[in-house]
């Protein structure tokens, strides 16, 4: 059973999210190996150098797979979306078809229109809203089409749970000044406080500097220079149990379609 996830060299936070992942995996399937894959090459190239910490990417972690003699392969992904990082993986799962009895690659966390309910509900249970208070998730954001999932997921948010969930992203579409002014304008309510939440499975660079850090272009920064109080989670997905157990859950039918 190969994990694979962006990866982060952030020490803490891999225990507490990406290894966490993992070890729930392996507690509910004793019967498999697990084993784990980065697909961060400046990740991967960061760890050996400074920590003497060797990961394999997903066709180094394939092939050592192969060559061991292993039939059934299980391939969990532990991205947030099926973007451009979760297509490269399936392109190597696919060119190693041909070499395993059988390979399997499971989904990203927001998949299907129930993943999109579920993680809401988690959302909401994990973060509580008083009057007065809105949340921010900040996503990673991407070039890939599934970038998309950012904004019919902050949709899901204000459908399901309550208007003042807002998801802006890093790096593309929505961006954190295309929220604030919503924020400012909210017809319902007066927003006086700010809750940021990673919508990233590791709370890592671009939690820990992005959101949190001190420049000036952080959204901690940005969003007290708008006026408003801040309050910073810094908790990635993969800490909440409820979003572990999402990903065993996809794990468990990849064992069962396997099976059948």
């Amino acid at each position: 059973m190969l994990v694979v996830s962006f990866g982060t060299s952030y020490a803490q936070t891999r225990t507490k999210t990406i290894a966490a992942c993992e070890k729930r995996i392996a507690a509910a399937y004793p019967d498999y190996q697990v084993k784990r894959a980065f697909t961060s090459e400046m990740i991967i190239n960061k760890l050996k150098a400074r920590d003497k910490i060797e990961i394999d990417n997903p066709e180094q972690a394939l092939n050592k797979l192969y060559r061991a003699g292993y039939q059934e392969i299980i391939v969990q992904p532990l991205h947030i979306i099926n973007g451009s990082e979760f297509h490269d993986l399936a392109r190597a799962v696919n060119n190693y078809q041909h070499k395993f009895r059988k390979i399997k690659l499971g989904q990203a966390l927001l998949t299907t229109t129930n993943d999109y309910f579920e993680l809401a509900e988690i959302i909401k249970n994990k973060i509580n809203l008083a009057p007065g208070e809105a949340a921010i998730l900040m996503g990673h954001g991407s070039e890939h089409p599934a970038n998309s999932v950012y904004s019919a997921f902050d949709y899901v948010l204000k459908d399901k749970i309550a208007a003042n969930y807002h998801v802006a992203t890093v790096e593309a579409y929505p961006a954190l000044t295309d929220v604030l002014p919503k924020l400012k304008f909210s017809a319902k309510q007066k927003i006086s406080k700010v809750k940021l939440i990673p919508l990233m499975l590791v709370a890592g660079d671009h939690v820990q500097n992005d959101m949190a850090g001190e420049g000036p272009d952080s959204w901690i920064n940005i969003v007290q220079q708008n006026g408003f109080e801040v309050e910073c989670y810094l908790t990635g997905l993969g800490e909440y149990e409820a979003v572990q157990k999402k990903y065993l859950a996809k794990v468990a039918a990849l064992i069962t379609e396997t099976v059948e």
